[in-house]
């Protein structure tokens, strides 16, 4: 395992985890990922890319949500656990990310080519 795959997993662990309004995928816009959380994910067409991002979603946000909620990129996982990337529906974990935790997956984000979901 390369040293930023570990990287990812120790953060990963650390982003706690809320439970979200049934149905809302508000935050499910297209975001960019390290290419290898790209590896973790299924690939998709050039179609169902495109088509993605014509309705500004992520080309894996399914009728019943995220279809890959458990590799779900790191900037997915800070989503509504920060005060710099809120729920838009209010909701949030009891304790929110740390914000050196926060600044270790910006600067990890920062550090690594970025792919679009």
């Amino acid at each position: 395992m390369s040293c930023t795959n570990r990287k990812i997993d120790h953060l990963r662990r650390q982003i706690p985890a809320f439970a979200c309004v049934p149905g809302c995928h508000d935050c499910c816009g297209p975001v960019t990922a390290s290419s290898e959380e790209m590896a973790r994910l299924p690939v998709r067409s050039a179609a169902e890319h495109e088509a993605a991002l014509a309705r500004w979603d992520c080309v894996h946000l399914g009728p019943q949500g995220c279809r890959v909620y458990d590799q779900r990129p790191l900037i997915c996982r800070l989503f509504g656990t920060t005060a710099s990337l809120p729920c838009p529906r209010g909701r949030g974990p009891e304790q929110a990310t740390a914000p050196a935790l926060e600044r270790q997956v910006h600067r990890l984000i920062a550090s690594t080519r970025q792919l679009l979901v």
